[in-house]
Formats: C-alpha cells, sequence, structure tokens
C-alpha cells in the first residue's frame, strides 16, 4: 500500500543568486549633479568595458538624500545633491559578473565634473519580500496613470508575473544626448516570493544601466 500525507506546510522559498547586488562605499565626494544618470552610467562603462555588452546589468543611480533638516531635492538637474559618508553605489550584476565588478574598487570616475572614488565592496542577495519599488520605468510621456499601469500589466503577463497591486509615483525625465527619457516611479504589492525575485533579477523594461526598470524591496507600502 502506497499513503502520502499531504503537508499542508509550504515548502519555503529559497531565493536563488543568479543576480547579486554588488555595494560599493562611496569616497571623497561630497556632492553630485541631481541628475547624474547617464555620467555615471558612461563613467563605469569607461572603469568597466564588458558594461556595454552585458544586459543583464543594472545600475542603481546615487540619490543622496530626499530631506532632511528641511532640505528638499532640488528641481533643478544641475544642482548639487549632498552625499553622507555612508552613501553607497549599488550595481546589480549576474553572479558570474561579481568578481569582475568587484574591480571598480579604488577606482575613481569622473561624473559631469566631480570626482567619486569607488571603496569597498560586499554583495547582497536579492529579496523575497512581496512589496517592491522602482523609483523609475521608462515610458512614453502623455500616458496618465491608468494607461501607465494598463501598460504595466501587459508588460507582468508576458514574465508570468501576477501583481495584485500596483501604483504609479512620480513622474521624472532622465537626461540623454538623444533627449529627455521620461521614467515614472512603480510600486507593486502582494507579489509571490518567486515573482519579486523574477523582476528583481529581469528588471521592466528597456535602459537599467540608467536606473530604468530596477526594483528595490520595501517593507510595506508605506514605506513607498
Amino acid at each position: 500500500m502506497f499513503w502520502s500525507e499531504e503537508n499542508d506546510e509550504q515548502e519555503q522559498f529559497v531565493v536563488p543568486e543568479n543576480v547579486l547586488d554588488v555595494i560599493f562605499d562611496v569616497q571623497d565626494c561630497p556632492c553630485l549633479p541631481a541628475e547624474h544618470a547617464y555620467s555615471l552610467s558612461q563613467a563605469l562603462h569607461e572603469a568597466l568595458p564588458w558594461l556595454y555588452e552585458e544586459e543583464r546589468v543594472g545600475v542603481h543611480p546615487i540619490y543622496g538624500a530626499e530631506s532632511g533638516n528641511g532640505w528638499q531635492r532640488p528641481e533643478d538637474p544641475d544642482a548639487p545633491i549632498y552625499l553622507s559618508r555612508r552613501q553607497k553605489m549599488t550595481l546589480r550584476v549576474p553572479r558570474e559578473r561579481v568578481d569582475e565588478a568587484l574591480q571598480l574598487s579604488g577606482q575613481t570616475l569622473e561624473i559631469d565634473g566631480y570626482s567619486l572614488t569607488v571603496g569597498k565592496a560586499k554583495t547582497r542577495p536579492l529579496s523575497d519580500l512581496p512589496t517592491l519599488f522602482a523609483r523609475s520605468v521608462a515610458t512614453e510621456p502623455g500616458l496618465n496613470e491608468d494607461e501607465f499601469l494598463a501598460r504595466i500589466a501587459g508588460e507582468l503577463r508576458e514574465l508570468d508575473v501576477q501583481a495584485k497591486k500596483m501604483m504609479a509615483s512620480i513622474e521624472r525625465d532622465i537626461r540623454t544626448p538623444d533627449g529627455p527619457l521620461h521614467t515614472r516611479g512603480l510600486m507593486l504589492a502582494d507579489l509571490k516570493p518567486e515573482d519579486s525575485v523574477r523582476l528583481q533579477e529581469t528588471g521592466l523594461g528597456p535602459h537599467r544601466k540608467l536606473g530604468c526598470g530596477l526594483f528595490v524591496p520595501q517593507k510595506g507600502i508605506k514605506a513607498v
């Protein structure tokens, strides 16, 4: 006789380490221009030429403080944002590229006339938290929130990702030599662990080396 009891306990999801965040200390760089995504991407390409051919790499822009002691992030893209001594710079890279990414440590990047020395680094696995936030997702200008979310829902279906809750946030333009790249923030909630990790691994939409479509975990909707 064969007797199989159904296990009521859901098998614990183990986060794969196919993609990792490499987190670098930032040294000797008290400030950067508020809009620096393209310049940062170009500086990284010069330091790590293989970035040109690696589609799976994502570059998180260095945002500094959004507010503090009455200071608000400037609207002028050329105005400086001030970085703390604990500021980090993060690259999201495939596991097999981690050792090459670590070669950034000790190098100095030139970003719109500012010098940034890359310090020590550590790696961090992705998270399986159910709430994710992308500060910038590339999109067409002129879409209202409902149209934007409808487009996002279609892209998620293509990735076989189920998002029960979606919310659009601030619109921003990223300056590039080809003109402004329009983006919008996006929050997704109530994701399955495997869907959360898949989105962090693949990103959503183009221009991930400019920080677009890169999701970071949030402990809850209030944090967004």
